[in-house]
């Protein structure tokens, strides 16, 4: 999982990843690749 400032790249590497808020954090999940997660702060 990469740990990034913005989201908005990782957001666009792949048709099917999504932006979802977990306890207060922004994340970047993919059920299909599951190699492009991210974690915004």
């Amino acid at each position: 999982m990469k740990v990034r400032n913005s989201l908005r790249s990782l957001k666009l590497r792949h048709r099917d990843c999504q932006v979802v808020r977990r306890k207060g954090r922004v994340y970047v999940i993919n059920k299909t690749q599951r190699r492009f997660k991210a974690r915004q702060g």
